[in-house]
């Protein structure tokens, strides 16, 4: 369908070589290589390939923010602890950097007026790339679904910035296109490309009327910043729910202590997240025949004899954990599991809030366990206003024997509430942002969690959120505006200017492709004329 080739024999070799596994010789120009309808139908599945791994890319960056979840998850499932997180982006990246490079060889092969003859193993290998991409992202519909709503708040963070992306690619994407309307003598396939083409950039021309995001506002609208609530404390820095923990999360400036408390056979409330302690203790070590055993099956004497620490340097659960100092590292390594009676005594003389939900709550005790842990609370001397209880069970009682203490709510509030909610605490999936204007109007804290990644820190913020529960504590902490604000004035300028300068481009593009085949028009004919009286002398 392209005429034959009329780049240098050298620059159609290293552009046909990885494309087409082939050398062009002199007997294949005499022949003329064209390219074939399936050849055009390979390239166009190339390109949906390519776009389809890059949805993915978006995606796999997205997720990261939830993916220590992932991590956990699979480690309970099958006792393997791996950074997923790695893998993730070091598959997409093989996928995205393979499907691209073979577009922009394409690319370059039609503006020379090379021929599209895609080798089979990079057809074996397309399908290859399109199945696994499919493959991750139906996993990701099973088991994560909520993974989709992170996306949805992802495009408020990036969705003007998308747009500024894709109109620029589509733009570059008009040169191959006019090189290949002028060569192709195909006028019903010129006339579809057109009007694909022109539907789609009018389209992204007209898509900022549906793009919308908080933080496109004025500075002086902007909120607060949020508050920080270290999640089971600076997991990051420390091992999760230790006093190390807490105290590296004051460092942070965090105003509340997020953690989980159990209660020990005997009656002790302790920290603990995972219903079994085999994450993160040695009692695989100390205790091998009990470590199968729920936390609290053990008693408050053999909880002290683990060591709740040395995990988090053996398999660093955040990439943080390899720029820890020596001294950090030694601290680290002394770590036990402290009691709900240490990190209150702790949080009185700092004056940071304990935020805790008491685990596990199908327990056949759980009663008792809500009055130990009342006790504790009661007898610190810690002021109740410090407290953030969270659990559901047993709440009326709560409030009954300790009326002092922040009920904090794990759920919207109804329509017909009878005592209105104060706080409550949510997925930051959960929320959308017009919710959380809502609620900030009627004066109601709102905690979401878990909040990692500063593009989703930013986009709360804009919102108005009251705080955020964060593994990066650290990382939040220095951020002093969110990562982006526009006003919308400079936002409608961008668009208008982005739009017009495409436009112009894209004109540009098919004039110069419109010259350029109106001089390869006379050489060819010269050409076909002299080959013609060559051929007629010949028969004579």
């Amino acid at each position: 369908m392209a005429d034959p080739p009329g780049c240098c024999a050298a620059c159609a070799n290293c552009l046909l070589c990885p494309y087409s596994c082939q050398w062009i010789t002199a007997k294949k120009r005499r022949k003329g290589l064209r390219t074939t309808k399936c050849d055009c139908s390979w390239f166009l599945f190339l390109f949906c390939v390519f776009l389809f791994t890059l949805v993915w890319l978006y995606f796999s960056i997205i997720i990261l923010n939830d993916l220590h979840n992932f991590n956990e998850f699979i480690f309970r499932q099958r006792k393997l602890w791996l950074d997923w997180s790695q893998v993730l982006l070091i598959a997409t990246a093989v996928l995205i950097t393979y499907s691209s490079v073979l577009l922009v060889l394409a690319l370059f092969l039609q503006l020379c007026g090379q021929p599209l003859k895609l080798h089979w193993v990079h057809k074996i290998l397309l399908i290859l790339t399109a199945l696994l991409v499919a493959a991750a992202f139906t996993g990701l519909g099973i088991m994560w679904a909520e993974e989709w709503r992170s996306a949805r708040i992802s495009l408020q963070a990036t969705g003007p910035f998308l747009h500024i992306g894709i109109v620029g690619g589509m733009t570059l994407l008009a040169w191959p296109l006019a090189s290949f309307v002028y060569r192709t003598r195909n006028t019903g396939l010129k006339v579809f490309l057109l009007l694909v083409y022109c539907t789609v950039m009018i389209a992204l021309y007209l898509a900022p009327l549906g793009i919308t995001s908080p933080c496109i506002m004025e500075e002086n609208q902007l909120p607060p910043k949020p508050a920080l609530v270290g999640h089971r404390g600076a997991p990051m820095l420390a091992p999760e729910n230790t006093l190390m923990s807490l105290y590296k999360a004051m460092d942070c400036d965090v105003q509340v202590f997020e953690t989980d408390v159990m209660v020990s056979a005997d009656g002790v409330p302790f920290l603990m997240h995972d219903e079994k302690l085999t994450r993160t203790t040695n009692v695989q070590a100390v205790f091998p025949e009990r470590a199968a055993l729920n936390s609290t099956a053990f008693n408050w004497t053999d909880l002290q004899k683990l060591d709740a620490g040395s995990w988090f340097l053996e398999r660093k659960p955040f990439p943080t954990v390899q720029s820890l100092s020596h001294w950090d590292r030694d601290q680290a390594g002394k770590q036990r599991i402290p009691s709900l009676g240490q990190v209150l005594e702790a949080a009185k003389q700092s004056n940071i809030s304990i935020m805790f939900d008491l685990r596990p709550e199908n327990h056949s005790d759980y009663q008792n366990f809500v009055n130990a842990t009342l006790a504790v609370i009661l007898q610190s001397g810690i002021p109740l206003q410090q407290v953030l209880w969270l659990p559901d069970g047993f709440r009326e009682q709560v409030k009954q024997q300790a009326p002092g203490i922040q009920q904090v709510y794990g759920r919207k509030r109804l329509q017909n509430e009878k005592e209105p909610l104060l706080r409550v605490n949510l997925p930051y999936q959960d929320m959308s942002s017009e919710e959380i204007r809502q609620y900030r109007q009627d004066n109601i804290s709102v905690n979401l969690y878990v909040v990692n990644q500063p593009w989703l820190f930013s986009v709360l913020w804009c919102s108005g959120v009251s705080s955020v529960t964060t593994n990066a504590c650290q990382l939040l902490k220095e951020m002093k505006h969110p990562i982006w604000l526009l006003p919308s004035s400079t936002y409608l300028m961008i668009w208008i200017v982005v739009d017009c300068v495409s436009f112009l481009i894209i004109l540009w593009a098919f004039f110069l492709m419109k010259k350029c085949s109106h001089r390869r028009q006379p050489a060819e004919s010269e050409t076909d004329v002299l080959l013609t009286k060559i051929n007629s002398l010949m028969q004579e």
